[in-house]
């Protein structure tokens, strides 16, 4: 082959980016003058990918909310088609992302372009529907988590457990004596992690509750000190504002594990950020809101499938973590929780322990077997 090996990659937001970030670093180890394309954030960017479009374009959640989006995000998936099929790859491979990918998927595979989708959608734990689709979209499937590959085996799919680049990438200890010198903070306190999500509509629909839950925390314990980490600038500015003066809170931006490493429990909206809570190896309570039309529609039709919703307790098959959904997800149902992490060291260490053998589990070199996995399908 006289040309360089071309790959396109589509990440959908910062956890998928920084995904695909590891995965670029190792093609290059192995093809230094692969050239990725596609649809890329800072960390694929920094990694060597040339971005046709940003990632923040497909950063959107829920059934309701992705219906206002729709008509921005099919334009962009038919600009997108149309310049991958002007140029083919030699590969193509999704990250997370599924509404988008899988359709794009579908008709690059169509057209004979092989097809890799990097994160399985959970499709075991609601819309069982999607397999089909999938099925027809990709080629194969490299999974974080390792009970993923017998659920796609039963639908005919090739999937492939590959780790968790994030295990690989936090130790199996965390100080939280160093992560407090980071902070600039007094070691003499008690200190809680407060993260409310990556999006605005997280932070907006949890925010203000797990502030009210800090307040009912620090009247039985006024030893406490909060700690938010925030995802961005733009979320920072909009969530200091509803924090109340006489409130002991701390607001980072850009420092989640320090804010994490640094307390003795988090209160976390469900999703990555709780299983990077679980890889640092704190406690924690899990919180989950949803639009109310999307819940709706997801309880209607009973697409939900899995007996949890939180990584920590879906990873380990049982109940690890307490979790907090819709209206459970209340000021005082929050604090109670918490209150009974501060209140059990001994629970503390139990779980803690459960969570060391999770971290062993993921931590496979991710990005390297990731690698290794699709080496068959590049020419």
């Amino acid at each position: 082959m006289n040309r360089p090996i071309r790959v396109a990659m589509v990440a959908g937001e910062s956890s998928g980016d920084q995904l695909a970030a590891g995965l670029i670093r190792e093609l290059k180890q192995q093809y230094p003058d692969c050239q990725i394309v596609g649809v890329a954030g800072p960390e694929m960017r920094a990694a060597g990918c040339e971005v046709w479009f940003n990632s923040s374009e497909l950063a959107v959640m829920g059934l309701a909310e992705v219906l206002r989006h729709l008509p921005r995000i099919w334009k962009l998936r038919k600009q997108l088609l149309a310049k991958l099929l002007q140029t083919p790859p030699d590969l193509f491979i999704g990250i997370d992302a599924p509404d988008f990918n899988l359709g794009l998927e579908r008709k690059l595979k169509a057209r004979g372009i092989p097809i890799v989708h990097y994160v399985s959608p959970s499709v075991w734990a609601w819309r069982q529907s999607r397999a089909r689709k999938i099925h027809k979209s990709v080629d194969r499937i490299l999974t974080l988590f390792p009970f993923e590959p017998a659920f796609f085996k039963d639908h005919g799919i090739d999937a492939r457990f590959v780790g968790h680049p994030m295990a690989d990438d936090i130790a199996l200890e965390n100080n939280s004596a160093t992560a407090l010198a980071e902070l600039q903070l007094a070691p003499e306190y008690r200190h809680i992690a407060i993260l409310p999500g990556s999006r605005e509509s997280e932070v907006s629909r949890l925010g203000k509750d797990m502030l009210a839950a800090a307040r009912i925390i620090h009247s039985k314990h006024p030893e406490c000190r909060f700690l938010v980490a925030l995802a961005n600038p733009r979320l920072y500015q909009e969530f200091i504002k509803s924090v109340p003066a006489d409130l002991p809170v701390h607001c980072f931006t850009g420092k989640m594990r320090a804010v994490v490493t640094a307390s003795e429990v988090v209160l976390v909206a469900s999703g990555t950020a709780s299983l990077e809570t679980l890889l640092i190896g704190r406690p924690m309570v899990v919180c989950y809101k949803l639009a109310g039309l999307t819940y709706a529609i997801a309880k209607t039709f009973k697409l939900v499938k899995s007996k949890y919703f939180s990584l920590p307790n879906i990873l380990a098959k049982k109940k690890l973590v307490p979790e907090l959904l819709q209206s459970d997800a209340n000021p005082g149902a929050m604090a109670k929780e918490i209150l009974a992490w501060l209140e059990d060291p001994r629970k503390q260490q139990i779980v803690q322990a459960e969570f060391k053998l999770i971290h062993q589990q993921l931590r496979q070199n991710a990005s390297n077997r990731a690698v290794a996995a699709v080496l068959d399908l590049l020419p």
